[in-house]
């Protein structure tokens, strides 16, 4: 089952055979090392040092021990001018420095991507010891998989039922006071930012281009209908045809807009994302169930255990009637002036934005729902991505309350059935490249009932020393400190100590 191998797997040995992992077929370099006997354990054949002529004689021995002691000591010699010419610099170098230097933070090996092969190929694992699960290929782009079966009907009435007794909050996109704060930092003028929107570089701002570029505001939805309000509130469209020109943008005041934002009262319709949701702790002194279903995740995604474990704790949401989340990506890319949230700690950097560095997302359907609640990937397998294509004759297919059935893909929610897909593509060096644009996702709007879902944040900083230099920080903090010393979003300290038996 060669066409089921994961990218970049390392041989397995006797210990990872017996460990529970899924059993990938090996690489095919691997089996063509085994049929020519390499790597088995055989002797091979020896073959005499030289043929038996003067040549072997013992002047050649002398004059070639000799050679290969000149040789010995010259790489010495270079080994040790390397160690105390890196040792000798006495002053910090900082994190990014450290983070590639020879001494400090181990180079990380690449990724694991598993194949798509092409939809609907499946093929089976064994992520737990009593039963086989059976991975479906939903789609290419995004590279997309479903797992029936994942978890089971009591491991998801466990976390409802540990969710329910933590607590749940309203889900909250971007509180405006932040974005005003970090808006001041940035120095973009307003003939950039028009210049920015202005896709068809036309010199006209049509709804459909500040639709396509304005997507978060205090958490609320904006719509052909919301934009033009605001413009009329604001007093930016004077002909209110709902297409501005550079001439109304450079005199419309931006701080009339946010002071519109903040006033506006959105209804719970009009938000980003309605619903609720809380965290739960998975790491050591979880409940059992918790562990275990981190445990399967690390087989499934068969990452390292350190990337794993550092990743985000489970978040549980629930969805009632009315509920939704418009089309959204789950990781955010990161120029100069974002940073990951999970590197933070060792980035030594003063930066305006910070983003979630999600490479993989694991979502798991925690109930059946009535009426609704798929899960809609709008532009799934395209042949092309164009953001402004998103919006076309007033259909937004970001819109997951009027649209999600015009999306090229839904998934249905059944209980137990998990869903993981692929937020990065690769960069062709076995690390994180640029964020995969088919990955838009969004959650259809509840018809009937209530909707429970749960995800699994597989975090990676796309730069592969800055992650290795965290991986190695928190190994010190942890045996030095314990889990105390752990950053306050890796350790829900408020959920560690519950102990609940279903």
């Amino acid at each position: 089952m060669a066409a089921a191998a994961v990218t970049g797997q390392r041989p397995e040995t006797a210990e990872d055979r017996e460990a529970s992992r899924p059993q990938w077929a090996p690489p095919e370099h691997c089996k063509a090392q085994a049929a020519a006997g390499l790597g088995d354990g055989e002797d091979a054949p020896v073959r005499p040092l030289c043929k038996p002529r003067g040549i072997c004689s013992r002047a050649y021995f002398l004059v070639l021990m000799v050679f290969v002691h000149l040789y010995l000591g010259n790489v010495l010699a270079l080994l040790l001018f390397v160690h105390y010419s890196n040792g000798d610099d006495s002053s910090d170098p900082g994190p990014q420095h450290r983070a590639q230097g020879p001494g400090s933070a181990p180079a990380l090996g690449p990724l694991t991507r598993l194949e798509g092969i092409k939809v609907g190929h499946e093929r089976k694992v064994q992520l737990v010891s009593d039963r086989d699960h059976f991975i479906r290929t939903l789609s290419l782009k995004p590279l997309l998989f479903e797992i029936p079966g994942f978890l089971t009907d009591e491991e998801c009435r466990l976390i409802i039922h540990l969710a329910q007794m933590k607590g749940l909050q309203r889900s909250q996109i971007l509180p405006t006071e932040e974005y005003e704060e970090a808006m001041s930092t940035m120095q973009v003028s307003q003939l950039d930012l028009f210049q920015l929107l202005d896709q068809n570089r036309d010199g006209r701002l049509q709804l459909r281009e500040v639709l396509a570029q304005t997507r978060l505001g205090n958490g609320w939805w904006m719509t052909p209908e919301s934009i033009q309000e605001m413009y009329a509130a604001i007093k930016a469209d004077p002909d209110g045809d709902g297409v501005l020109s550079l001439q109304e943008f450079s005199n419309m005041d931006l701080r009339d807009f946010h002071k519109y934002m903040r006033s506006h009262k959105a209804e719970s319709s009009e938000l980003v994302r309605n619903s609720h949701h809380t965290w739960l702790y998975q790491g050591e002194g979880a409940h059992h169930i918790m562990r275990a279903i981190r445990q399967r995740v690390l087989r499934l995604t068969r990452l390292s255990p350190e990337i794993v474990e550092l990743s985000e704790p489970l978040q549980v949401v629930r969805y009632g009637e009315g509920g939704h989340y418009h089309a959204h990506v789950d990781s955010g890319p990161v120029y100069p002036e974002t940073i990951c949230s999970h590197t933070k700690l060792v980035a030594n950097e003063s930066v305006p934005f910070e983003t979630s560095c999600r490479y993989m997302t694991v979502l798991f359907y925690l109930n059946n729902v009535t009426g609704g609640g798929e899960t809609v990937f709008p532009v799934a397998d395209n042949r092309t991505y164009d953001e402004m294509s998103l919006i076309q004759d007033n259909v937004d297919l970001r819109d997951t309350r009027r649209h999600c059935d015009k999306g090229n893909l839904r998934v249905k929610p059944r209980q137990g059935t998990a869903v993981f897909w692929y937020n990065y593509l690769p960069d062709g060096q076995g690390w994180v490249g640029d964020i995969d644009d088919y990955s838009l996702h969004g959650g259809c709007l509840v018809t009937r009932g209530t909707k429970w879902i749960a995800n699994n944040w597989i975090n990676v900083d796309p730069s592969r020393a800055r992650q290795a230099l965290f991986q190695q920080e928190m190994a010190r903090l942890a045996r030095e400190g314990g889990a105390d010393s752990q950053p306050e979003w890796a350790l829900d300290r408020a959920y560690r100590d519950a102990r609940v038996e279903l």
